[in-house]
């Protein structure tokens, strides 16, 4: 026939100390901690195997102790070992802070009173000192304020005046501007003059009219008297004659540039009286008859006519020129006097400028302090809130924090025990787990690894919070079924619960609701498309009612023979490769 007997040898004792030695290599033990341990893994291995025969001899039950249970035995301890340690180092530092906080703040509370007596006289004196010196601001901004009313009221006047004083200025350039073309084209007349064109003139011995008429008044106006000479026409009588003095004028050879140096603004009034009476009005005194007598008395011609016309022009002028520097003086005063106070008002707005800065720097010091003391006020009151709320946890937290550090003591050899019952006390009642742990608590005390006197699985890896939400789902309160839950919830292989009243399977409906659990049996028709889906989407699927045999297409999702490929982590059932991922979880009932 095709039959084949499935045959488990046991494994000698070296063999077990040597698995543990090399699985537990990298776990941070001390070498008399490490060598105990794995002593000891041998050990619960050898007792529970001989437990599993007292309980079929008692109870007719049987539990099969493989090297599977042993593996499974230390890859717990070597995982819940660290996790516990960072889980009680992390609670006992949380008791150390809040105590060290709360000594903080008693012994703060100390200073901070003093502090807040130190800073109250300095407010007041701050405050003292920002009210005076408001006083002072108001004081000099009323007075600024007065000044700077003055100086408006003086500075308009000045601004009256100068404007006056324009006024009359741009009058006097306008009448002037009347006279100056004719001065400037007078000044070119002379400047195109020769010496030649002189010596032309000075040699005439009868010169013409125009001649004679142009050197008369240039005579008259360098105020050179005629000389007296007979008349020509015979009357026997002395006549005025200019010719004479013409030609020795004429004969000077800065002749032309005394007539550009005149002093046109001063010219005596008996000179201009003659100019006017006889030349000005003469029909033949014009450039342009003259001109065709000589261009050189044309030129000169030009320069007597300019003068007179410049000389009417600044009688005019001269007048409006003494009020106009007059009023300037008068704003030059005004000006001198508006500049003296818009000192003082400068000096004022400055020495007000000064305080403003300086209370400004008082105010953000006052504000400072203020800031402090109530800083302070609000930090002794946290204290003191902080003490009388929790001054009385102060014990409790010494105490949880003692028990935890005694609690780090022993984690080893409480996690090792933990990890003995995930790994082999789960199908085994209440009384024979409690006779297996006893016996481990003292050959732990024996090997000299620490331990708790009084052990529990539930003190040693249960979570209060976790288990109050475990029973709210369903899970009855009694230790031994909270064992089992912690069990399940720790176990590195998938539970399967012997279940005749059906709590496990209303625990596990109701734990898992939220997660989207899929309920299924062997016998469903979409039983294993349901699984696969649940592989791959990380749901969780319960297994119910399943005999004493399961179907063989399961055994890979039983022992987790997960694999990667392409970088992803899968798993085969049956012919299907699947994507597995890590969220899926899988529960058994029977």
């Amino acid at each position: 026939n095709c039959c084949t007997i499935d045959w488990f040898q046991t494994w000698p004792a070296d063999a077990l100390q040597r698995v543990a030695v090399k699985f537990l290599a990298d776990v941070e033990l001390a070498d008399k901690d490490r060598s105990s341990v794995v002593s000891l893994c041998q050990h619960f291995h050898d007792s529970c195997r001989n437990l599993s025969v007292k309980f079929r001899d008692n109870l007719g039950r049987h539990n099969y102790v493989t090297p599977t249970s042993y593996l499974a035995l230390v890859k717990a301890f070597k995982g819940l070992l660290q996790s516990k340690r960072d889980h009680i180092t992390r609670v006992r530092t949380q008791y150390v802070v809040g105590l060290d906080k709360l000594q903080f703040a008693a012994s703060q509370v100390a200073i901070m009173q003093k502090e807040l007596e130190d800073l109250q006289p300095k407010l007041v004196a701050a405050q003292a000192e920002n009210a005076a010196m408001m006083k002072d601001i108001e004081r000099d901004s009323a007075e600024a304020s007065q000044i700077e009313t003055v100086v408006r009221k003086d500075e308009a006047v000045a601004n009256e005046k100068a404007g006056l004083a324009q006024a009359e200025k741009a009058e006097c350039e306008a009448i002037l501007a009347e006279a100056v073309p004719a001065l400037e084209a007078a000044i070119t007349a002379l400047q195109t003059l020769k010496k030649s064109d002189i010596d032309v003139v000075k040699t005439m011995k009868s010169p013409p009219a125009g001649v004679r008429l142009v050197m008369e008044a240039v005579c008259v106006m360098r105020d050179i008297a005629a000389e007296k000479v007979n008349d020509p026409s015979g009357s026997g009588k002395k006549i005025l004659d200019y010719w004479g003095p013409s030609k020795k004028l004429l004969s000077d050879l800065k002749f032309l540039d005394a007539l550009k140096a005149y002093d046109k603004d001063n010219i005596p009034v008996h000179i201009m009286a003659t100019i006017r009476e006889t030349y000005i009005n003469d029909p033949e005194f014009q450039p342009e008859k003259v001109a065709k007598a000589s261009s050189a008395a044309e030129g000169l011609c030009k320069w007597v006519r300019a003068m007179e016309v410049y000389d009417r022009v600044a009688k005019v002028v001269a007048p409006k020129r003494e009020a106009l520097k007059q009023k300037e003086s008068e704003v030059a005063e005004l000006l001198s006097e508006l500049k003296t106070k818009q000192s003082e008002l400068q000096a004022v707005q400055d020495r007000l400028a000064g305080l403003q800065r300086a209370l400004a720097d008082k105010t953000r010091e006052k504000e400072e302090l203020e800031f402090k003391v109530d800083m302070c006020a609000k930090k002794l009151q946290r204290a003191e809130k902080l003490i009388g709320g929790l001054g009385g946890e102060k014990k409790r937290w010494s105490e949880a924090a003692a028990e935890l550090q005694l609690a780090y003591t022993n984690v080893t050899g409480d996690i090792l025990i933990s990890s003995g019952m995930i790994a082999y006390l789960g199908a085994f009642t209440s009384a024979y787990r409690n006779e297996c742990v006893n016996e481990w608590v003292q050959r732990c005390k024996q090997h000299g690894l620490p331990c708790s006197p009084q052990f529990s699985l539930i003190s040693s890896l249960g979570d209060p919070v976790r288990i109050r939400s475990w029973n709210i789902d369903g899970l009855p309160t009694d230790s031994y079924s909270v064992c089992n839950a912690i069990i399940l919830s720790n176990s590195h292989r998938w539970p399967l619960m012997i279940d005749p009243q059906g709590q496990a399977n209303k625990w596990v409906k109701n734990f898992e609701k939220a997660n989207k659990l899929a309920v299924v049996k062997l016998t469903d028709s979409t039983f294993m498309r349901t699984l696969e889906n649940a592989i791959q989407f990380g749901t969780p699927v319960l297994l119910e009612n399943v005999g004493e045999e399961l179907d063989p297409s399961l055994e890979p999702l039983l022992l987790k023979q997960t694999f990667k490929q392409g970088g992803v982590v899968c798993i085969k059932l049956g012919e299907s490769v699947l994507e597995y991922s890590d969220d899926f979880r899988f529960y058994i009932t029977t």
